[in-house]
């Protein structure tokens, strides 16, 4: 009963301590608090336990410094006249958390939906225009351009409101259903011209590495059988040589034991016909094999050589 006589008495206490606590606050962390006095700027505040003066000041508005994501699908026309379809995925953030950066993103817009809407048109506007001075072929080859210009374009207008795009990526570039089949058909007709270049280049190399082969054939042949043909006239020549020597070794052996030569022709005769029976591959000879035979035989072989003799003669 004394305690409540006693706030009874001393009321203005109370009312002021009930005005002190409405000043206390806490900003979370990841944010910044904005304070205004009658509707005006007047300070920031960090994260924890703030105070503010009460009924004079107030939180404005609350402005995190945290990293912000947002998708949006736009379409884009080529110079070319070609519908394209994108899905990006847009990552920014406020600059810094100084005071002056605080004040630009606290004021600049009426709402965070205003926020979002200028940056989403800026981005489409200026891949619109990008993608305008481009060919159908050219988009799918510049996704990386399109990033970097976007980039430089946006982040000028984006430090005026306090925030830095951290990261822009082109998720998804489509075409028109009609667009996609003709390029599909394009690439295939590409590949099969690449392919039937490949086959005939590889056509063109066997037959001519065949052609190597045949000619490369045809010429060890022609040196072996030049080769071959030199050497049975060498030994042709040789045959020759050793008969002639042979025969006269013979004659003179004759000669010294005072015997007819012609045992000598006799001896050539019966060999030739040993050979021709030997070695005859069917081929068909008229060749009489009595002695009446081999002696006109060697009558015509001598006037031969007798006639040879005297046309050879100087005399």
């Amino acid at each position: 009963m004394q305690f409540i006589s006693w706030l009874w008495h001393n009321w203005y206490i109370l009312v002021l301590l009930i005005i002190f606590s409405t000043g206390l606050f806490t900003v979370s962390q990841g944010y910044v608090g904005v304070i205004t006095m009658f509707g005006k700027y007047r300070r920031i505040v960090r994260p924890g336990l703030n105070f503010k003066i009460p009924v004079l000041e107030v939180i404005y508005k609350r402005v995190s410094v945290q990293n912000r994501s947002v998708e949006l699908e736009f379409q884009a026309v080529t110079q070319d006249q070609a519908n394209v379809y994108f899905k990006n995925m847009v990552l920014y953030a406020v600059q810094n958390a100084e005071e002056e950066t605080i004040k630009r993103v606290a004021f600049k817009f009426i709402a965070e939906k205003d926020l979002m809407q200028a940056l989403l048109r800026t981005i489409e506007g200026n891949i619109r225009s990008f993608v305008a001075t481009k060919k159908q072929a050219e988009v799918l080859g510049l996704r990386r351009d399109i990033v970097q210009y976007v980039k430089v374009e946006v982040d000028n207008s984006l430090e005026e409101w306090g925030y830095h795009l951290l990261d822009l990526q082109i998720n998804d570039i489509t075409f028109d259903k009609l667009i996609l089949e003709s390029m599909s058909r394009v690439v295939a007709s590409k590949n099969l011209k690449a392919a039937a270049e490949n086959e005939g280049q590889a056509l063109l190399i066997t037959k001519t590495k065949a052609a190597e082969a045949d000619g490369n054939a045809t010429k060890i042949s022609a040196e072996a059988e030049k080769q071959a043909a030199r050497l049975r006239g060498q030994g042709v020549a040789l045959f020759r040589m050793e008969v002639a020597a042979g025969m006269t070794e013979a004659a003179e052996q004759f000669k010294q034991a005072n015997l007819d030569t012609n045992v000598i022709l006799f001896s050539m005769w019966t060999e030739a016909v040993k050979n021709f029976a030997e070695y005859g591959k069917g081929n068909v000879i008229f060749l009489d094999g009595s002695p009446d035979g081999m002696e006109r035989t060697m009558k015509q072989i001598q006037a031969f050589m007798l006639k040879q003799a005297g046309t050879n003669d100087p005399s």
